[in-house]
């Protein structure tokens, strides 16, 4: 891999970025055309396990017969939701030991179960409110993508705050399940949507950067990139998407 500077400015003539460090030395050449191939096939992933979910959301909450299953026998709720954990815990620590395709066969198979665990909204929330935060989340998501893809800034400083001010979250979170005090459900969802909001410009622009550290020649780590970076931006989508829904969805 290449170590990449920490401040850097760029040139971009003829296709290609030369990448100069903060004495003005040159430090790496990209193609931008191939770097712009390599962030796309990103966000189609993305774009393909948010349809894989949406599809098993609906197909599960909106037939009474798969919906009782899951109300009735909490225990299948749960049990999709540690295999879930377990996968996106699996595909993280073992993204440089598995192939590509395995990586992105186990991706699709985590975003379909996903879709399973996720098919409780309909239960709570109509359809049409639901359809409605999807188009904001969507919209928010892309204007944070492209600012993170796009900056010339570090955002390594707003990645360690926003990764605490996440496991804040959590913590209230599972506190408020016991608690359940309204006050703290409600600054619990605001907060979770600007921290989603910040994670999703911050992730976008990691992705960015390594790409640019590894380089895109080798089409076997590419794809790897492209599974990790997809998968962590298809959870700043979902939780963004959810934390909404609590704001905005219309409950039935």
């Amino acid at each position: 891999m290449r170590e990449m500077p920490s401040r850097i400015r760029t040139t971009a003539q003829g296709g290609y970025i030369m990448y100069y460090d903060s004495n003005g030395n040159p430090r790496a050449v990209e193609r931008t055309d191939t770097l712009a191939a390599c962030i796309t096939k990103v966000y189609w992933w993305m774009t393909l396990a948010l349809a894989v979910s949406g599809f098993s959301a609906y197909i599960v909450g909106t037939s009474e017969g798969l919906t009782k299953i899951l109300v009735k026998n909490p225990g299948i709720f749960m049990v999709f939701a540690i295999i879930e954990i377990a996968m996106v815990i699996g595909i993280g620590m073992g993204i440089k030991k598995l192939s590509a395709a395995t990586a992105t066969a186990l991706f699709i198979l985590y975003a379909a179960i996903n879709g399973i665990t996720l098919s409780v909204i309909f239960l709570a929330y109509t359809m049409s409110s639901i359809a409605q935060v999807f188009g904001i989340t969507a919209a928010t998501f892309a204007g944070m993508a492209i600012v993170g893809t796009t900056t010339k800034r570090d955002l390594t400083g707003m990645g360690s705050f926003l990764t605490m001010a996440l496991l804040g979250l959590i913590i209230a979170s599972i506190v408020n399940l016991f608690w359940r005090n309204d006050m703290l459900y409600w600054i619990c969802s605001y907060a979770g949507v600007l921290i989603f909001v910040g994670l999703t410009a911050y992730d976008a622009n990691k992705i960015k950067q390594m790409y640019l550290a590894a380089g895109t020649e080798d089409g076997e780590l590419a794809g790897r990139i492209a599974v990790i970076g997809a998968l962590t931006l298809y959870l700043d989508f979902v939780n963004l998407f959810l934390y909404l829904l609590r704001l905005f969805g219309r409950r039935r």
